[in-house]
């Protein structure tokens, strides 16, 4: 488990930092360009590493469902709307957003069962976790305006 927690640790921090990287490119090149380097890269990553590691066995796609292998094209929003929303919210915000839309679509996706999922019974704790998720983007949101808006006014020193 604790294996789990650090791969996750470090994935959200490679995902905030893909994030700033993202944005500095788009600000250079536009979103689609920045769209096509980053999954262009990623790519090619992927797939010298998985010839490394896997050798041949990288090919064997048995009972594979075709559609699964559609999720790159999931890929161009995520770039696409992750750049445009740090452009128009800033990073903190915008993954803060994005990760609570995250966790909400994956307690949906548990509970339903969809996608291939087991189903996992929805409770009312879960619903309070994604709540309070939501409630500290918005206090963090709200709280910075404020202070914002007093500094703005020359209230604060």
């Amino acid at each position: 488990m604790i294996s789990g927690l650090l791969l996750a640790l470090l994935a959200g921090s490679l995902v905030s930092l893909q994030n700033i990287f993202n944005n500095k490119v788009n600000i250079h090149v536009g979103s689609w360009t920045t769209t096509t380097l980053v999954l262009g890269l990623g790519f090619a990553a992927s797939f010298t590493l998985g010839l490394v590691f896997e050798g041949s066995a990288m090919f064997a796609l048995h009972h594979l469902k075709l559609w699964f292998c559609f999720s790159g094209l999931i890929g161009v929003g995520v770039v696409t709307c992750m750049v445009q929303g740090i452009n128009r919210l800033g990073p903190t915000f915008a993954v803060s957003i994005s990760m609570c839309a995250q966790l909400g679509f994956a307690l949906l996706f548990d509970s339903m069962g969809w996608l291939g999922l087991e189903k996992v019974d929805f409770t009312f704790k879960q619903l309070i976790g994604v709540l309070v998720v939501v409630c500290g983007i918005i206090v963090f949101k709200v709280g910075g305006r404020e202070k914002r808006t007093a500094n703005e006014q020359g209230l604060v020193g």
